[in-house]
């Protein structure tokens, strides 16, 4: 979905009438959610057993299997898939990975998902897990991971016709079972419109099924025309019948629009192994996203783990607002919302400990542009749960600490650890560390990647990624990367009575969180292209007073120490020309020169050719300073890619963190 330069706005909730047994109706669509008779008897009638589920899960290839339902309602039967899914794992269908995608226009909040399940006691655990990683409603692509990661449900809030154009966008097919499953087709056609056929026959697996309550004539034509066998079957209570299906014809291809340089000529092959270079976030989300795929993963580092710009002991939980979309913001947004949910349940877990690892306890971060809260305050009204503009006297009351100013509160935003993060992350029987490698080159040996040290072999496999920060440009063919180092360094703060009522972090130029055992890490100075690795007191004092203009009251005590030898930590952030991660396959820089150098002479000219990438060579890397943020969902990110799974974005994100966004550009702008 293009929404740049759109005026940006959370997604409509949808106007219920609540019945008098707990249940559900729309307002607009003058329908019910699910039966009033039985709702769970109704979702495994219609939908599961209208696709043969959980019998096809004991068929040999189905140990991954995708889900995708058109209107995720109240969640029922993705929780009624999921319950079946459990018991196939505890029985002889053992692990597996269920994908389950959804789309939603206007999706429930969290309070009426809890409301309209309280009438399931059976699926009580299940809603409560939902509960706990249900996105907000931003729109685009929200990703939840469930029993350790064996159930994906990815939630696409959005137009259906729109969401459907950005699943096929990679043209691969992708389901295997539809649950159809809008409002009745007299009461919403847009979900049962003519066009959407063809999209749901394109992106459907050989032999994927589809269920859906109605047996509308026009359903029955659209879907047979499409290339589906149709039946009609008994219906669930008093409904005489409901359609389901059977792919029996494969669509043909749909051609591919634009310029399609983000999709791989040459489709990845899941890999048996990964190799993964540089221990920050970056790579160590990645190591787990690929072990939780049963994957085995050898992790490399010239150092130790978290050595390099992950190596703060303290960092916020940060994201960026904007009363307009970019690729900038959404990202920020997206990342932000399924890192905070990822963390949380890591507390709910016991895998962090609180106030130890981190905390989310909030954060506040001052602004000064009175315009911009103006402009922010009433389209946040309608998304508490993300950020809400607060005057000076909220601010203090939040923060525990005098504050001047407003600004925005985020109450899902908090501090963590970064090196309690990637140790825990590395807690894998899947996942081989070898720290102090010293410098690492990286080759391609047939049909696998070497990474060496001094001559000696330390590591082979077919696929490598690359995540080593401002060292990505020393390995393999990445010389190219438009990469930049920012130095920063952060003074660490013994603990001061002035602060001991701080309770949430506080952004301001810099950033402070509550003190932990060891007091306070402040920071950080912004130094691109500054290589020293030394200490400065100049920087101490700049972080020193930095925070005395942002707190006031501690003033004096902040002053008492401009002079003290504190201790501190400097390191070097990696950072692209737009400040987003690169995250994907490795451009052949060479034969992307040769395919598109067509957009030398004009940047809009389509050239329908698929891009040639290097094999088995991806990037997670130029994270900047919100790798906390940006790292878990860029890891899913790349994990899905090369596994040819659903993706967790949507494409025109995809394609605004590809590294090969930057040959594009520098063509379009005849600079190569």
């Amino acid at each position: 979905m293009q929404r740049s330069n759109a005026p940006w706005q959370p997604m409509p909730g949808p106007s219920l009438q609540w019945q008098d047994d707990g249940s559900p109706v729309s307002s607009a669509f003058t329908d019910v959610y699910y039966s009033r008779d039985n709702g769970l008897a109704e979702g495994r009638h219609v939908f599961l057993a209208g696709n043969e589920l959980p019998a096809r899960w004991e068929t040999p290839g189905a140990e991954r299997f995708v889900v995708a339902e058109t209107g995720f309602g109240t969640g029922l039967n993705f929780l009624l898939t999921w319950q079946a899914w459990r018991s196939r794992a505890a029985g002889a269908g053992g692990p597996g990975r269920l994908h389950y995608l959804a789309l939603e226009k206007f999706p429930l909040d969290v309070a009426q998902l809890r409301r309209a399940g309280a009438a399931w006691p059976e699926l009580a655990p299940l809603l409560a897990s939902l509960a706990a990683q249900y996105p907000l409603p931003l729109p685009g692509t929200h990703r939840a991971l469930f029993d350790r990661g064996e159930v994906v449900l990815d939630l696409w809030w959005g137009d259906v016709t729109a969401v459907l154009e950005d699943l096929g966008h990679a043209r691969t097919p992708l389901v295997d079972a539809w649950y159809l499953d809008g409002f009745a087709p007299a009461r919403n056609p847009a979900m049962w419109h003519v066009s959407l056929w063809p999209a749901i026959a394109a992106l459907s697996r050989p032999e994927a099924t589809f269920a859906t309550f109605t047996a509308a004539g026009a359903v029955r034509r659209g879907l047979g025309e499409a290339g589906f066998e149709v039946r009609k079957v008994p219906g669930f209570g008093r409904k005489r019948e409901q359609l389901c299906g059977r792919l029996s014809v494969r669509p043909r291809p749909v051609p591919a629009r634009g310029t399609p340089w983000d999709i791989p000529a040459q489709a990845p092959d899941t890999p048996r192994e990964v190799l993964i270079i540089g221990a920050g976030l970056a790579g160590c989300h990645t190591a787990a996203a690929f072990a939780r795929r049963g994957i085995p993963v050898t992790l490399l580092d010239q150092g130790q783990v978290a050595d390099g710009a992950s190596g703060n002991a303290q960092g916020v939980l940060y994201t960026r607002l904007s009363h307009r979309h970019s690729s900038l913001t959404d990202f920020a947004l997206s990342s932000f919302d399924f890192a905070s949910r990822h963390y949380r349940a890591d507390f709910a877990d016991g895998v962090l400990r609180p106030q130890v690892d981190g905390a989310l306890c909030g954060s506040f971060h001052q602004v000064t542009d009175t315009g911009e809260l103006e402009r922010m305050a009433p389209l946040l009204e309608a998304l508490p749960a993300l950020a809400q503009v607060v005057d000076a006297a909220r601010a203090s009351a939040l923060l525990g600490v005098p504050q001047a100013g407003a600004g925005y509160w985020f109450p899902n935003s908090g501090w963590m650890s970064p090196p309690a993060i990637c140790r825990q992350l590395l807690r894998h029987p899947l996942i081989t560390l070898r720290e102090n490698c010293g410098p690492v080159q990286l080759q391609r040996a047939g049909d696998a990647w070497q990474a060496t040290s001094g001559g000696q072999l330390l590591a082979r496999a077919p696929v490598a990624v690359v995540a080593a920060g401002i060292h990505c440009r020393e390995l393999g063919p990445l010389d190219w990367l438009p990469l930049k180092a920012i130095r920063g360094q952060t003074t660490q703060l013994p603990p001061l009575p002035d602060l001991a009522g701080l309770r949430a972090t506080l952004c301001h130029s810099g950033y402070i969180a509550p003190a932990t055992g060891e007091g306070h890490c402040i920071g950080a100075t912004f130094a691109p292209g500054d290589m020293d690795p030394q200490l400065r007191q100049r920087d101490q004092f700049h972080n020193l007073e930095q925070l005395a203009a942002a707190l006031p009251a501690a003033q004096s005590s902040l002053a008492g120490l401009a002079d003290s030898p504190l201790p501190g930590r400097t390191g070097w952030r990696c950072a692209s020309p737009d400040y987003l991660p690169l995250v994907g396959p490795v451009p052949d820089r060479e034969a992307f020169l040769c395919d598109y150098g067509a957009l030398r002479d004009n940047a809009r000219t389509a050239i329908p050719r698929a891009g040639r990438y290097v094999p088995g060579l991806y990037l997670n890397t130029g994270h900047g300073s919100r790798g906390l943020t940006s790292t878990p969902l860029a890891a899913e990110l790349l994990a899905s890619q090369l596994c040819a799974e659903p993706l967790p974005l949507e494409p025109e994100l995809v394609r605004a963190l590809a590294p090969a966004r930057f040959l594009i550009r520098d063509l379009g702008r005849n600079r190569i």
